[in-house]
């Protein structure tokens, strides 16, 4: 009999890699401790369905690619063409339609490299001043929930924006339903697989009977592994959910540059996630050093106030968090990818998550690992399989 290879998270991490595992034949037994699959994936039930925070996929990765070959990405949602004149910037206080100058010179230098050891506002701002660096940081606040961007290596945060706001149109996609759509898909197919899910099950320590994918929050995996060396950078944002009734003086997509908040609307891609004559809004501002949430969730309240007048009296779904180390890694100036805890553990332990050595943004950091993670553990599967016929 096969020895079955144990996966420890029921997040996007988990369910990629018990799929990618059972797909090659070995079986898989998947534990979770909340009582529903899906982790930072989940979103709230119907009529108003919302994230932790801004979800869309980029296409532009292997991880689309082995999504999209599984139907997990199906049936997407697009914005209307008039949606464009309702995309804004916040600059001094004002949302204007285009960026600042500096902000478009820095989007058209796409073939500029940024170095790894130099954090980010040092690099940027010796190029373009003090001024565009701050803004350019703040524009990319949205992927990192951090209120310093800058402080990170400037080729991690250079990456990040050209990807976002390079010259070359960004691989967006929506699902329509949501990112609960995707999740939804990928506990059929991993039941389908025959994978064994246990839910409201905690697993306080390592399992034994074969390799074990952990695929749980750091600070999880911290816990389990008794490794102390599992820590990682990430970042701490105030999130706002709204449904308003509908209005024409609306904006739609609006990037904070003074800030670092991000605002966005849902339904205009997808009218499925809230009652008809609503639309859906997620909005976030990043938490400042020393500040308080309370405070921040303040900020976070002027800022809808500048792009969604008069909402308070339009509400008809409201929720608010506070999202800490949800926004995968963030990596300090010296580092990349290749120096985040190591996806091999040794003795037959794998990790995987948004916070480990696997290249892309936030979820698809946690795509990439398990999908390395699973390769690994069923080789090691399959090598002991061998010396055992032998």
């Amino acid at each position: 009999m096969t020895t079955p290879i144990t996966v420890v998270g029921g997040g996007l991490a988990g369910l990629t890699a018990a799929i990618a595992t059972a797909e090659t034949g070995v079986p898989v037994r998947l534990f979770e401790a909340h009582k529903t699959l899906g982790g930072r994936g989940r979103a709230t039930p119907p009529p108003h369905v919302a994230h932790d925070g801004a979800h869309v996929f980029y296409a532009d990765g292997p991880h689309y690619t082995w999504l999209k070959e599984r139907g997990f990405v199906a049936g997407l949602g697009w914005p209307p063409l008039s949606s464009a004149a309702r995309v804004g910037f916040r600059t001094d206080g004002r949302i204007r339609k285009l960026p600042p100058v500096g902000m478009l010179r820095a989007q058209s230098r796409k073939a500029l490299s940024a170095p790894v050891d130099v954090d980010f506002h040092t690099w940027a701002a010796a190029r373009w001043g003090e001024r565009t660096a701050t803004q350019l940081a703040n524009a990319i606040s949205v992927a990192t929930y951090d209120a310093n961007t800058g402080r990170l290596s400037a080729a991690f945060v250079w990456g990040l924006f050209q990807r976002v706001f390079g010259p070359k149109v960004p691989g967006v996609r929506w699902v329509r339903g949501g990112w609960q759509q995707t999740i939804d898909r990928m506990v059929a197919r991993a039941t389908e697989l025959g994978v064994s899910i246990e839910t409201g099950a905690r697993i306080t320590e390592l399992p034994t009977g074969g390799p074990v994918i952990v695929a749980t929050e750091l600070d999880s995996a911290r816990r389990l592994l008794g490794d102390e060396s599992l820590y990682g950078t990430s970042g701490l944002a105030a999130l706002l959910d709204l449904a308003v009734t509908e209005d024409r003086r609306d904006r739609h997509i609006v990037s904070d540059l003074d800030e670092g908040g991000f605002h966005e609307c849902y339904t205009m891609q997808d009218d499925t996630i809230a009652p008809a004559g609503e639309s859906l809004y997620q909005l976030q501002m990043p938490v400042r050093d020393n500040e308080s949430r309370a405070d921040a969730h303040e900020r976070l309240e002027l800022f809808a106030d500048a792009v969604l007048p008069d909402w308070r009296s339009r509400t008809t779904f409201r929720r608010t968090a506070t999202a800490k180390n949800r926004t995968g890694a963030l990596d300090l100036p010296g580092t990349t990818w290749r120096d985040r805890p190591a996806i091999d553990r040794g003795n037959g332990v794998y990790l995987a998550g948004d916070m480990v050595a696997a290249p892309g943004m936030r979820g698809e950091i946690s795509i990439n690992s398990a999908i390395t993670a699973a390769a690994s553990a069923v080789a090691a599967v399959q090598a002991t399989g061998q010396r055992s016929t032998r």
